[in-house]
């Protein structure tokens, strides 16, 4: 429900800040003085077009906000939208905001988050339905005939179990669709495959390897260099090769010294250990340096062997991965691909049974939501032809293009394969015929204007049920009708307040009498310059308001404005 509406240099319109309330909110004014400008403020917030025309000449931007309560009805969905997109700050209300600036930019904002027009308009509209000289009818959106037609039949749990089913059926289609088109190369992919598998397989790879291999390389490419420097360094160690001393004689004749101060000075006996821990250090060392030196060799034969096992790891990194270890995913893989290729026609087998049960199951569901459909259209049109009826289009006629169309792939309904949809076997469309004579034709190709707000009208009174937008909006409903039709259509109007809050633009007293609340928008000029202005009436001032509706302010025109209301209000009271 929308509860405050604010706009700011929009039109003719330089503030307004309206705090709406349940039930049926009337507007009335002279033509031209704005009332149809709020209604094109609301719009902007369902995600209507912004045209920088709009904006109040002197003003460099347009605001309208709108807050909303949210009617149970509707909490669901549009809740799931805004946890969807981050933007749910309250589970009761939601604030919807449109900014027009003078140089091109559109702002939209929910919850003051700047969010994208179709988002906007994807959450504007579950909130308001605007009837009458607009675009944003739910009722001409053929794709929402059928979810307001299971809404009046009262399918239960039926349409969500076929909606499980047909959500399955999806999902096996699709695995049945990656397997077809695998089975189409198959061969050829499973020979590449294999092919992989061997080749990585027969070269017995481990991880690390080429790591060693380098260093092995490395160390066979220098061998005589590398066993010059070891013979120097084990001569240094050990003498040998001309050395006068080794290194460790050397220390160990320091050592030796090191023994002889610490008996005379005990204070010394640490550095004499540290010697002899030197001593035993430089003694592993040069038995290290002449086992790495024993092993160093000239191999041409074994260098040949390094470098052909690096080039062949060097070309399966080029085919199957930069590193040892993600070839041997890789190939990992390719045996679990294998071996799915190679099943593959157990697979297939397995889900086209499963997608024939759910076929079947399908076709079972859908004739019984067809059959229910169709009875319910049945009292739906029946019942919508008595509003109409009333609405002084006695001769109008309603009814629903229900049809099943032909799909190879879709479910056997005895001689005949039927198209299957989200929501079952039908393709509804809304028919009238407004005239007699003409033929029921679509709903969303009738004509526009007072003819289209009474059509809408009178399938409202009757889908109000099922209809779940909270707000509905009537852009002058009373165009082409007269007094006695405006009071059928105002109490039509209220009637709709049970679950609905409405809101209408009127120039006929017998409808804007039905009003729970009044405004009167009217133009002023302050300081040179004509601007909007909207008041909330009172008693007093309703009955003013609509004597001038009359045509004019006269002592008779006050007395019947004044039996207006009061028949209004017995009117009201049985049903309130």
């Amino acid at each position: 429900m929308l509860t405050q509406l604010r706009i700011r240099d929009f039109a003719i319109i330089e503030s307004l800040d309206l705090d709406l309330e349940p039930g049926f909110i009337v507007f009335t004014g002279e033509t031209g003085a704005g009332k149809s400008i709020i209604i094109d403020a609301v719009e902007l917030l369902l995600g209507g077009r912004a045209d920088t025309n709009s904006i109040r000449s002197g003003a460099s931007v347009a605001i309208i906000e709108g807050s909303y309560t949210l009617d149970a009805a509707i909490k669901e969905p549009v809740t799931a939208i805004l946890e969807r997109e981050a933007l749910l700050d309250d589970q009761t209300q939601i604030i919807l905001s449109r900014e027009i600036r003078r140089e091109g930019r559109n702002i939209c904002r929910i919850n003051g988050r700047t969010v994208s027009l179709a988002l906007l308009s994807e959450v504007g509209q579950w909130l308001v339905d605007v009837h009458g000289q607009s675009e944003h009818l739910s009722l001409l959106r053929v794709r929402e005939h059928l979810d307001l037609l299971d809404r009046y039949a009262h399918t239960g749990d039926l349409l969500p179990t076929y909606q499980s089913s047909y959500h399955a059926l999806r999902q096996v289609r699709s695995s049945l669709h990656e397997l077809q088109k695998q089975e189409q190369d198959a061969a050829r992919r499973a020979d590449y495959l294999r092919f992989q598998i061997n080749e990585v397989q027969g070269a017995k790879i481990q991880p690390g390897e080429d790591q060693v291999l380098r260093e092995e390389r490395t160390r066979l490419a220098n061998a005589e260099q590398l066993a010059q420097l070891g013979e120097q360094a084990l001569a240094s160690l050990t003498g040998g090769h001309g050395q006068q001393i080794s290194a460790g004689d050397a220390l160990g004749q320091a050592v030796e010294a090191l023994r002889a101060l610490a008996k005379t000075d005990p204070s010394m006996q640490p550095y004499f250990e540290n010697g002899q821990g030197l001593v035993d250090q430089v003694s592993d060392l040069a038995r290290q340096v002449r086992a790495y030196r024993e092993k160093v060799e000239y191999n041409p034969h074994r260098l040949d062997e390094v470098e052909e096992r690096l080039s062949l790891l060097s070309s399966l990194k080029r085919k199957y991965g930069e590193s040892l270890e993600e070839i041997l995913e890789q190939t990992r893989a390719a045996e679990k691909e294998l071996e799915g290729i190679e099943h593959a026609g157990e697979s297939l087998q397995s889900l086209q049974e499963e997608e024939q049960l759910l076929l079947d199951k399908l076709s079972q569901l859908g004739r019984q939501l067809s059959a229910l459909r169709r009875e319910a259209g049945v009292h739906l049109s029946v019942a919508i032809e008595s509003e109409l009826e009333d609405l002084r289009m006695g001769g109008a006629r309603f009814g629903l293009d229900l049809q099943w169309k032909d799909d190879p792939q879709g479910a056997r309904i005895e001689d005949r394969r039927v198209a299957l949809g989200p929501s079952g076997l039908d393709q509804v469309e809304f028919l009238v015929e407004p005239n007699p004579g003409e033929g029921l034709k679509p709903l969303a190709r009738i004509a526009s204007g007072g003819e289209t707000s009474r059509l809408m009208l009178g399938m409202k009174s009757v889908l109000a049920r099922a209809d779940q937008t909270p707000t509905l909006i009537f852009d002058e409903i009373d165009q082409g009708i007269g007094g006695r039709v405006g009071a059928i259509v105002g109490r039509k109007l209220w009637r709709l307040t049970e679950s609905h809050q409405v809101l209408c633009i009127t120039h006929l007293p017998q409808l804007a009498a039905f009003g729970d609340q009044h405004y009167r928008v009217e133009k002023q000029v302050h300081d040179g310059r004509t601007i909007t202005v909207v008041s909330r009436l009172s008693a007093e001032a309703r009955i003013v308001e609509m004597a001038s509706m009359l045509g004019g302010e006269s002592e008779p025109n006050l007395v019947s404005a004044a039996e207006l209301l009061q028949a209004a209000q017995q009117q009201k009271r049985p049903a309130s």
